[in-house]
């Protein structure tokens, strides 16, 4: 399963043009690509206008939708943000962090494209879908 984070969504959204947008317009009806709450949050809360929010929340909402977050989560969530602390590293969004060890725990892929994700991808065993050469 391929969960697209809200760094994705708001460009694809937004027609910008960018190497991942571009990889969820090819994947968008050839694979299955999921959200989750949080995402969603973070994608519906930026629309002013009324048709473009309904627009986006009609689609999104055609996704498969996971719930990201429960006790469990929060603690391996934790235990992720500490893990990368040590190394120096802070993520700077409880979100990202959250849906990082959703994905992670769940063996989903992520396609991103905000640089918190990386650390997650580098030292904790997130997949990515978007590689750049």
């Amino acid at each position: 399963m391929i969960i697209v984070d809200s760094s994705v969504w708001i460009d694809y959204f937004n027609g910008n043009e960018t190497f991942e947008s571009d990889i969820l317009d090819n994947l968008l009806g050839t694979q299955e690509v999921a959200t989750g709450d949080l995402i969603m949050l973070e994608v519906l809360r930026g629309f002013r206008s009324d048709k473009d929010y309904k627009t986006a929340k009609d689609h999104l909402t055609t996704l498969v939708q996971y719930n990201m977050l429960n006790s469990e989560l929060a603690i391996k969530a934790t235990d992720f943000y500490r893990k990368l602390r040590k190394k120096g590293i802070t993520v700077r969004k409880t979100a990202d962090v959250i849906i990082a060890t959703f994905c992670i725990e769940n063996n989903h892929s992520l396609l991103y494209s905000d640089r918190d994700f990386t650390p997650f991808v580098e030292h904790l065993g997130l997949r990515s879908v978007a590689t750049r050469t």
